[in-house]
């Protein structure tokens, strides 16, 4: 038997895990800050409940990705794609939430897709949603935690936004027919990833009309150039000349309340009409980050408004507005891992013990009590071994205890950076290290 993970799957040892834990502990503390409690969902849901029609729609490449499976008694079930879904299904199960409902959710979601550099088949999401505020007042503010986030992460981001509708408004200035335009949305979303020419082959397998797909291009490729607010007077003068039409009008709207609401604000946000997401329950304004400047092309995070999901699952005409964003975590360690230079280690200090490990067991305990993570020698190994261990590892203290340190009191202290040492009481490294 060859051992090896599946495709797409890697295990996280200790040293990634450490930046794991660090990036979630960053991200917890700042949507707590920003008034989101958490919630919990189960990895594995009904296939009709991620199937739905409104949910990841039947031409998403999420629904395409589902792992499905069955239990014993042959229900069809599915691996959640995404934190968005099950949140929808919870809010139509519990009506008497009060509005607005803002949640957070940290977790594993799965997606059987193409692998690559950065891409796998198992990854961690950290969502954040809005529901019940039908205010784009509630985007701005996701807009403005999420950059939050990427800033106190030291990540070098940019945030893409545009809103469904000014591209739907886009795709009918076309003539592309009604029932096609779901299928040009997902299309038109990878113009980043797969170019013009991608695009343009992909609308041709779809029927698109070549007159319609030549102005839908020369549209888009005009757009490149433009700063936010010389795209928005161009489609808002648009939509005055009577050359637009009402959707292109709420989406151009959509857009630049948003900008208004978060102006002055040193938030790096470009608006760029050709995304859209890929998933179908986008109903508004969507927006996606992506880093600059780093080997991690993939965008690290994207999310939107969409209004009709949670309604759809009630039934009946009800609407429940909602909006939300989700964090891809792994690819923001990757991103953490290529910039950093340093071994990390919650560990500060590591005792050795030289005949004394009786005392020095205590000595750890003093100094675990008061906040300091300490590991001990545990196999009796020399000095030299127990020095190439720590520093291995990212310690960046050794306490040496032996039975002359004891006499007096005292244990030696070593900072393996500088390579200093010094004679102190165990309280003398506490107050040291607390410094």
């Amino acid at each position: 038997m060859g051992l090896r993970t599946a495709k797409g799957m890697k295990d996280i040892m200790p040293s990634e895990m450490m930046i794991y834990e660090n990036v979630i502990d960053v991200i917890k503390q700042k949507f707590r800050s920003y008034g989101y409690l958490p919630l919990s969902t189960p990895a594995i849901e009904l296939f009709e409940i991620l199937s739905a029609k409104f949910a990841a729609g039947e031409s998403s490449d999420a629904l395409k990705e589902t792992f499905k499976l069955s239990d014993q008694g042959n229900r069809e079930l599915g691996l959640r794609f995404d934190l968005t879904v099950p949140l929808a299904r919870v809010i139509a199960m519990n009506k008497d939430l009060k509005m607005p409902f803002k949640r957070y959710q940290i977790a594993p979601v799965w997606r059987d897709g193409p692998v690559s550099t950065n891409r796998y088949r198992e990854f961690m999401q950290c969502d954040v949603d809005v529901v019940g505020c039908k205010d784009v007042t509630a985007d701005a503010e996701l807009l403005l935690l999420i950059s939050d986030i990427y800033s106190t992460l030291n990540l070098d981001y940019i945030i893409i936004l545009n809103s469904r509708k000014l591209l739907k408004g886009l795709i009918m200035l076309a003539n592309i027919p009604e029932q096609l335009i779901n299928e040009v949305i997902i299309s038109i979303d990878k113009f980043d990833k797969i170019g013009e020419s991608g695009v343009i082959t992909e609308l041709k397998g779809k029927d698109i009309d070549s007159s319609s797909i030549d102005k839908l291009m020369m549209m888009f490729g005009n757009f490149m150039d433009m700063s936010n607010t010389e795209l928005l007077l161009y489609l808002q003068q648009l939509c005055d000349n009577g050359q637009g039409n009402d959707m292109l009008a709420e989406g151009v709207k959509e857009v630049y309340t948003i900008l208004k609401y978060l102006d002055g604000y040193d938030l790096k946000l470009q608006v760029s009409p050709s995304l859209s997401r890929g998933l179908s329950y986008y109903t508004g304004p969507v927006y996606e980050v992506s880093l600059q400047n780093s080997t991690v092309k993939s965008s690290i995070g994207g999310g939107g408004r969409y209004d009709d999901m949670i309604g759809d699952y009630i039934g009946g005409k009800d609407k429940v507005p909602a909006a939300g964003f989700s964090l891809g975590l792994s690819r923001i360690v990757d991103a953490i891992k290529i910039k950093q230079t340093e071994t990390f280690s919650y560990v500060k200090l590591h005792v050795v013990p030289i005949k004394t490990f009786q005392e020095s067991l205590k000595i750890c305990q003093q100094f675990r009590s008061k906040g300091i993570a300490t590991s001990i020698d545990l196999k009796g190994k020399g000095l030299s071994k127990n020095l190439t261990y720590a520093d291995s590892l990212g310690i960046p203290y050794v306490v040496l205890v032996g039975e002359e340190e004891l006499k007096q009191n005292k244990v030696k202290l070593k900072n393996l950076k500088t390579g200093k040492e010094t004679l102190l009481t165990v309280e003398q490294v506490i107050n040291e290290l607390k410094k």
